[in-house]
């Protein structure tokens, strides 16, 4: 086996792991939801909600990965053999949401090539809002087939970027990430420091900050909250498996969950401090909204040429928030190729920048798909079963089988094994894996199913039955199925290639190997009696 890439410092990989975590939805969701629940309360919720679910899982992931060096479905098979059809869903639906993501970044290029537009459209609001769909001719419906080719051609560049970043691993990943995780933090400072010197933007942030007290009661905010923690990390998706494949034996995954948390966190409200002075600046604090899109792509353009009364400044700061977005989304989207790569060459045996390339083939392929004038809708449709009902099944069924079919003090013992100063106490790590978060996701499922089949009659979005069908269910099948399929084929290539075996990794005899950084079996040494037993055989 060729020797494993590793992150080059402890530094690198917190910042991976945080350009990871860190993407559009601290951008555009997060606001939105603390807009839709009286900001500060979202806040409080959301805090909590990361104390008693998302560090916690993001803790496991990362330590399990560490002790196995191994992606998503072999870790998972480490745990028990079971159990990998579990990396194999997370890796597929993965697989999946790249696919779109991909082209939600192409978009965000989009928009900052044509930012210039913005220097004509001062005080336009509507021209303004309208200029994405201009761009993308999207129709909003299952309904046209064309691909604009400025569309075709960001999404050539956005692939090409995402290569570019995973080409070589850790290695590469670990020298982009130095620029896209701080450059955004900066662009975002630049637009905070704008939208907090207009007049209206303290009525904005104190919308974001001061509770609503009222709002505890309502049942959604938990709701949201708890996704949104669960969506903003990275877990479940195979993305944390791969790159805690990567963290050396030496790393405190405690306290780097806790700093990747925190960060996100803050990074998320820093969002949230130029989403709410920019539109309390400029009157247009209730149209902030939840969806993603329609933020960034329709309610954003409007505030931006609402800022100043001369044109060329706007544009500036289109071309900055834009810029932003591209920052943000940019190492997202190769975490997600690089958690699928990695778990698939480490299944299979295969050179990880050979699958890289073969996986950004064909999810380029796919992604066609969602740049047609119809790919916002089936974007919608397949995003909405990809993240309401597969991701948060994964999360179950990974709190499950860690937490009751595994023993969950090795975890614990793994992710303290070189803690200095802070230690996860056991009763929070249990309590969240075995307890709280499987009942939270589980909760949340059965929200989004009482909201799909109770209050929708089983139809999302108002798209045809037929390709909900299409690109929900049957994705989602697909995507649990996966696993299964995968098991026919690894038989019967162990039955027909003699050459291929498949590692055997254990928790008992795997060990961090600095060689090859994989999971080795150790034998036990023979005792005397079996040794000349062994001798007699052999004369035999």
């Amino acid at each position: 086996m060729e020797k494993r890439s590793q992150w080059s410092s402890r530094f690198t990989f917190i910042l991976a792991a945080i350009g990871s975590a860190v993407g559009l939805g601290n951008a555009w969701r997060f606001p939105g939801l603390a807009a839709k629940h009286g900001g500060g309360t979202f806040l409080v919720v959301y805090l909590l909600a990361m104390l008693v679910m998302g560090i916690p899982l993001l803790m496991m992931e990362i330590s399990i990965s560490r002790k196995f060096r191994k992606g998503a479905i072999e870790s998972m098979r480490g745990i028990g053999k079971k159990f990998e059809f579990i990396g194999w869903a997370a890796t597929s639906n993965a697989f999946v949401i790249v696919c779109y993501y991909a082209v939600v970044f192409a978009w965000v290029i989009l928009m900052f090539a044509n930012s210039w537009q913005f220097a004509g459209m001062t005080g336009n609001s509507e021209k303004a809002s309208g200029l994405f769909f201009d761009l993308t001719m999207t129709t909003g419906a299952i309904e046209g087939t064309i691909i604009p080719g400025e569309v075709l051609l960001c999404l050539i560049v956005a692939w090409g970027l995402i290569f570019f970043c995973i080409r070589n691993g850790a290695n590469s990943v670990g020298k982009v990430v130095k620029f896209t995780v701080f450059a955004p933090v900066i662009l975002l400072v630049i637009m905070a420091v704008k939208g907090c010197t207009m007049n209206g933007a303290a009525e904005g942030l104190k919308i974001l900050f001061v509770p609503d007290f009222q709002a505890f009661a309502d049942p959604t905010l938990w709701v949201d909250a708890i996704g949104q923690v669960f969506y903003s990390l990275s877990i479940m998706m195979a993305i944390m498996f791969a790159y805690g494949s990567y963290v050396g034996d030496d790393a405190d995954v405690a306290a780097d969950a806790v700093i990747i948390a925190f960060s996100d966190m803050a990074i998320s409200v820093l969002s949230g401090i130029v989403m709410f002075s920019t539109m309390g600046g400029t009157g247009m604090l209730d149209k902030i909204t939840s969806s993603g899109v329609a933020t960034a792509f329709i309610v954003y353009p409007q505030a931006i040429v609402n800022l100043t009364d001369i044109g060329w400044l706007n544009a500036g700061f289109g071309a900055i928030f834009y810029l932003m977005l591209i920052t943000l989304a940019i190492d997202s989207a190769f975490s997600i190729v690089e958690g699928v790569s990695a778990a698939v060459a480490d299944k299979f045996h295969i050179k990880p920048k050979k699958v890289t390339i073969a996986v950004c083939a064909v999810c380029g392929f796919i992604s066609l798909i969602f740049a047609t004038q119809a790919g916002l809708a089936w974007l919608d449709i397949v995003d909405n079963w990809t993240n309401q009902i597969n991701l948060i099944l994964i999360g179950i069924l990974e709190c499950l089988a860690v937490g009751w079919a595994f023993d969950l003090h090795k975890v614990h013992h793994e992710i303290n094994r070189n803690t200095n100063r802070f230690k996860a106490p056991y009763w929070w790590v249990a309590s969240s894996i075995k307890v709280v978060s499987p009942l939270l996701l589980a909760a949340l499922f059965v929200w989004n199913m009482i909201d799909l089949f109770g209050s929708k009659g089983g139809s999302y979005g108002g798209y045809p039955i037929w390709s909900q069908v299409l690109a929900g269910w049957i994705v989602s099948a697909l995507v649990f199925l996966s696993g299964f399929i995968a098991r026919i084929f690894v038989n019967y290539r162990k039955k027909h290639d003699k050459t291929y075996a498949e590692d055997e990794v254990s928790w008992e005899n795997g060990i961090s190997n600095p060689l090859d950084g994989a999971a080795v079996v150790i034998k036990k040494p023979l005792s005397k009696t079996a040794s000349k037993k062994r001798k007699r055989n052999k004369k035999r």
